[in-house]
């Protein structure tokens, strides 16, 4: 997938093509009196905004397509090709149906500002100014189109030549027969000791640009990293807390009793995918390795935290724009009153929308056999949700800081807020893996693609674009991309021999679905055998809803020193949710990805920023977006030319996507076998 901002840079020489070649004369539709040009004029920064709208709306659909590709890896069936086609599209477009009840609070109101689209304002305001060339100095296309050739040119060495680049450890070079050293030095499976890449991938894969992430938030997640890999982990494996040495040290698997993967094919029927309990009483509790058992907890505590640190920390602000933006008579927002001359959006278009939607989301989920388990109350209940939580979250992000919105996103698109829906669907309706997926899928992408939509109406009053043409652009859009985004993923499951099987696949392929093994096992814990019989109250990780009490707890002490000593502007700095939220990621983040990314921030902050201010100024973000279209240009050649026929690299060692630790995973407890692992 490109990153949006390529796109919308693209987009500009796109059109400024068009505009030179296009002819100008009128098309008359035939019968009708309706005629239209191609070429009405020069390509405008409004025509920009938009058509950038369109191609973003409904890109990104990753939760459907993970429940389809974790449908066929692991319960090795596929789900009805047009349900399959239906979740993906109600999951893009169902969101939006929500929005028309929000305009009015969220978008009309002068107090709901939307810090996170005035950057886009400046973007696009900066994109169409004239840059007139100064000496040698290199105009931004020209800048970014030749960082763009040489990401695009090096992204062939890791993507498709010599994988094992993208995490290397000198530690298990050194010391290949000792599981401890590889345990130490594993950046994948381990603490990372010595581990580094030198793949753009593997440093912004799960985290993010370190360009354009403030730097408090960068040295936030450093220390939650280091307080959970290497102060939580290592004493709960030494405590051998929760069977931690029978176990992998880091693994996204579940385990049975006595340290074998979980063969939940004992568990669940084998049509229906029900949970079946009196074979689970006679086979074993699902058991996790030591990382995902203190990650869940992590997780736990990073919700708790968020909501106790917005109350504390921002409280006051966010009730004070809340209650301006509700009363009558405050005045009009000076941008509403220019839009004034265009239609607005009819409430009943929304309306329409969302019963539609509502409709196509119950048939999906009810029909087609009842694959995917979630019943119509199901829905509903989703409904209710999203009604709480869009404007809930649509009001903190309209309202706060950079440093806040960062760490909402964070909630909103990472373990946190994913955890809470699935926990959610797992108490009240266990037992059915696939309902759990789905109604995660659905609430993740409701929440997200309406808050995305109501954010593009607010850029589009910003830039004085007709209300109408936004929301068209941003529901065909949304019906656009959900075919392409199944087309693609239907030809890739048909074709792709062994898709999402690691153990059968050709060596150095691609195609191992890694975060699928993520969604399994959440499908697993979450779905099949249910919080109930995991976490509390009967499970073996009962006791880890503590973290919730601790995450709540943990904000008061810094906001009081905030308070009593309001000169120590560090101290404001600290988010206790984004600390903890580092601990909550892992896995899949990694030891590696996570030491490359602070390594490449911390090399931009005290160095490229602090000697070369000017060039920061004016290239950094170039840069960044530039890097990040090389890699996924490369990727998409090497995809659709070689890997989807698995064609790989030369038979090396180096075309092993691994870093070549395969102790770290051994577990250390005596009488627990492993197979290619020593005896303890």
């Amino acid at each position: 997938m490109f990153p949006m901002l390529t796109i919308q840079l693209l987009i500009l020489p796109a059109g400024k093509l068009m505009e030179t070649i296009l002819p100008a004369k009128n098309i008359r539709i035939p019968g009708t009196k309706w005629q239209f040009s191609l070429n009405p004029g020069p390509f405008n920064i409004k025509e920009h905004v938009v058509i950038s709208t369109f191609a973003s709306s409904g890109v990104g659909s990753t939760s459907a397509i993970d429940i389809m590709a974790t449908v066929k890896a692991f319960f090795k069936t596929t789900i009805h090709p047009l349900a399959s086609f239906l979740l993906i599209l109600t999951t893009n477009v169902f969101g939006i149906g929500f929005v028309g009840f929000f305009m009015k609070l969220l978008v009309d109101s002068p107090h709901m500002w939307w810090p996170e689209v005035l950057p886009s304002v400046a973007f696009f305001r900066a994109l169409h100014e004239k840059e007139v060339k100064s000496g040698r100095n290199l105009t931004r296309l020209q800048f970014f189109f030749l960082a763009s050739v040489l990401s695009f040119s090096y992204y062939v060495v890791p993507g498709y030549f010599f994988p094992s680049i993208s995490a290397l450890s000198f530690v298990c070079w050194i010391r290949k027969h000792s599981v401890t050293a590889q345990q130490l030095g594993s950046g994948l499976n381990g603490f990372g000791f010595g581990s580094f890449t030198l793949d753009w991938n593997t440093v912004v894969g799960f985290t993010g640009s370190p360009f354009v992430i403030p730097f408090s938030a960068v040295a936030n997640a450093l220390v939650g990293f280091v307080i959970f890999l290497y102060i939580v982990i290592p004493i709960a494996y030494l405590c051998n807390s929760y069977k931690a040495k029978n176990f992998p040290l880091v693994s996204t698997d579940v385990y049975d009793a006595h340290g074998n993967l979980y063969n939940i094919s004992r568990i669940l029927d084998e049509k229906t995918l029900k949970f079946d309990q009196v074979a689970y009483d006679n086979y074993s509790e699902l058991y996790l390795s030591v990382m995902s058992v203190y990650s869940y907890g992590f997780t736990f505590a990073s919700i708790a935290s968020c909501f106790s640190e917005i109350a504390l920390f921002h409280g006051s602000l966010i009730w004070g724009q809340l209650t301006k933006a509700f009363q009558s008579g405050n005045g009009v927002d000076v941008h509403v009153k220019m839009m004034k001359k265009y239609d607005t959006i009819p409430l009943w278009w929304f309306i329409i929308l969302l019963i539609s939607m509502t409709g196509l989301t119950i048939w999906t989920c009810e029909g087609f056999g009842n694959q995917l388990q979630l019943p119509y109350w199901g829905v509903l209940l989703l409904c209710v949700l999203v009604l709480i939580l869009m404007p809930s979250f649509g009001v903190l992000r309209a309202t706060v800081s950079k440093s806040l919105l960062l760490l909402l996103l964070l909630l909103i698109e990472q373990p946190p807020m994913g955890a809470f829906t699935q926990m959610i669907m797992g108490y009240v309706y266990p037992g059915k893996p696939l309902a759990n997926a789905t109604f995660e899928a659905y609430a993740m992408m409701c929440v997200d693609c309406g808050l995305t939509a109501i954010s593009s109406f607010k850029l589009g009053l910003y830039m004085k674009i007709p209300p109408k043409a936004m929301f068209l652009s941003q529901v065909i859009g949304s019906f656009i991309a959900s075919a392409c985004e199944f087309a693609t993923v239907w030809l890739l499951f048909s074709s792709v021999e062994n898709i999402c099987r690691p153990e059968l696949l050709p060596r150095g392929s691609q195609w191992t679905c890694p975060y699928d093994q993520v969604i399994y096992n959440n499908m697993m814990t979450w779905g099949a055998v249910g919080p109930k019989r995991v976490f509390y109250p009967n499970g073996v990780y009962s006791n880890l809803f503590i973290f919730f009490l601790l995450g709540a707890l943990l904000p008061i002490p810094v906001w009081f020193l905030a308070r009593t000593l309001p000169e120590k502007k560090w101290i404001r700095l600290i988010n206790v949710s984004t600390i903890l939220i580092a601990g909550a990621s892992m896995p899949p983040v990694s030891a590696v990805n996570y030491l490359s990314w602070f390594a490449v921030a911390f090399f931009l902050k005290f160095v490229v920023y602090r000697k070369y201010k000017r060039w920061w100024a004016k290239y950094s973000y170039l840069l960044s977006v530039a890097i990040d279209t090389g890699v996924s240009l490369m990727a998409f050649l090497v995809t659709v030319t070689l890997q989807i026929h698995n064609v790989s690299g030369i038979d090396w060692w180096g075309l092993d996507v691994s870093d070549h630790c395969p102790l770290a995973t051994c577990p250390t407890a005596r009488g627990v076998h492993a197979e290619g692992c020593p005896a303890f």
